[in-house]
């Protein structure tokens, strides 16, 4: 059997699933259905396949760091590869990435998944990528089509041709239209998993959609070696047209060919697709975290970080997260999508970030913020430190909590254990390292006349961020 390259796609925001997904944190990220996310689910899935070789991630530098923790702590992959888009620019630039990321290596074949699906039926799903890997080495471009169980309006179709062939594409279609694909057996749901060779993909890419094929090339051939990651040159990319596979190849491509499955396969485009997915009570509800139920039936109830009750609910939606709740029912769940329209335009840091943000050494949790005073609880990682740094405008308090912190503090490096603190007033570069093997945490007091993200000049970092990163 051929050698298969599996390219995770891992960009976008999810925003769909909003409080839970935000653009810093996004849906691949999240665990929804057990203790791992979905990118994770998606890898562990991959790395089950015969002759298999290391994945490539293809991610947004945004989350970059979070994303190679999660694959780091799976602890299964001695090798991968994650690439690095300064921009994004939809899905065929970045498998056209991965292909040239590939070099020489022309009879590979590609194995595109998208990392944010659910595969319920994960032996089904090896047959399925089997059959399709077979195709590819025959120099088709197979895309995987999913036995629809519904009148989804949400996906896109696949109608069936003479055998294994693509007769056509069908945008999302309307409530009666979806009916009729239903019904019709030569229709599937589009799940936008692709499999090819290296060598065919550019061959039909140089055809169909030379300038995205050339944009490309030259990101990889400009780009550059980062520890793990790999930097695609950011002016090729913005260069680049943005364009999804299926519209800059698959509808144009001769070669199309299609192997359908029954995977127990979401997208997870909703709250509701997910509720539909989760395992639930005998009243229909599907709940996590600290919740309970009187007279609720049909529900999707998720407590992050505090109890939920609800009394005398039905098909209802409700979840919790430190700064957000959002209640609506389940069947307006699509309309997420306007509220994270309104938070975009009215600026809303709830939009970004959780109360909690992960940063490459650890995390800090925003416990309270006032005007001109902020507390903080910070979490740094075994071995970790963060950058040596200033700020203009606000003055800091550290408070060791639990473990070792050493500190420098202007002229001064020293050793803070539990119950010890320090002060660093503005102006004065610092830096926080935890030399243990158990994670600091401290809480940190700011104070000042502007506590921004930004507030921050770095010195130096073993990270390779830049001032406001």
């Amino acid at each position: 059997m051929k050698k298969i390259q599996p390219v995770i796609l891992a960009g976008g925001t999810g925003s769909r699933l909003w409080p839970l997904s935000r653009e810093l944190y996004p849906k691949q990220l999240l665990q929804l259905t057990d203790d791992t996310s979905l990118l994770q689910t998606t890898l562990l899935r991959v790395n089950q396949l015969p002759g298999v070789l290391p994945p490539i991630v293809v991610v947004g530098e945004e989350h970059r760091f979070i994303t190679r923790t999660q694959i780091d702590d799976l602890g299964v992959f001695d090798d991968y590869s994650i690439l690095l888009e300064p921009v994004g620019r939809n899905t065929a630039p970045a498998i056209c990435a991965a292909a040239e990321y590939c070099g020489d290596a022309d009879e590979t074949i590609l194995l595109i998944l998208p990392a944010d699906h659910i595969i319920l039926h994960k032996e089904k799903f090896t047959e399925a990528v089997i059959r399709a890997v077979k195709l590819a080495a025959d120099g088709f471009v197979v895309t995987f089509g999913i036995q629809p169980v519904s009148p989804e309006t949400g996906y896109g179709y696949i109608e069936r041709g003479e055998g294994f062939r693509v007769a056509s594409f069908k945008e999302k279609p309307g409530l009666e239209l979806a009916r009729e694909y239903l019904s019709d057996e030569k229709y599937f749901w589009n799940s936008g998993m692709f499999s090819f060779s290296i060598k065919t993909f550019k061959a039909e890419m140089q055809v169909h959609s030379p300038e995205i094929a050339a944009c490309m090339t030259d990101a990889v051939a400009d780009g550059k070696v980062d520890g793990r990651f790999f930097r695609l040159e950011k002016s090729a990319m913005l260069s680049c047209p943005g364009d999804s596979l299926d519209y800059a190849l698959m509808e144009k491509t001769a070669n199309a060919a299609m192997v359908t499955a029954d995977l127990g396969w979401s997208d997870i485009g909703s709250w509701r697709a997910l509720w539909e997915v989760l395992e639930k009570d005998d009243a229909g509800n599907a709940v996590r975290g600290d919740v309970l139920l009187e007279d609720t039936s049909n529900c999707l109830v998720r407590a992050e970080e505090m109890l939920i009750v609800t009394v005398g609910m039905e098909d209802t939606l409700v979840v919790e997260t430190a700064d957000a709740v959002l209640v609506a029912p389940l069947s307006k769940s699509q309309d997420v999508k306007k509220v994270v329209t309104r938070l975009k335009k009215e600026k809303r840091k709830e939009l970004s970030l959780h109360r909690t943000v992960y940063r490459p050494w650890g995390s800090y949790t925003v416990l309270e913020e006032q005007p001109r005073f902020q507390i903080k609880r910070i979490t740094v990682s075994p071995g970790a430190k963060l950058s040596l740094q200033m700020h203009h405008h606000r003055h800091e308090h550290w408070v060791v909590v639990t473990g070792t912190a050493r500190v420098v503090n202007g002229d001064e490096e020293f050793l803070l254990y539990e119950n010890q603190s320090t002060y660093i007033p503005a102006g004065t570069m610092h830096r926080l390292e935890n030399p243990g093997v158990i994670s600091l945490e401290l809480i940190e007091v700011q104070n000042g006349s502007y506590l921004g993200e930004d507030d921050i000049v770095r010195f130096d970092d073993v990270y390779g961020r830049k001032e406001q990163e």
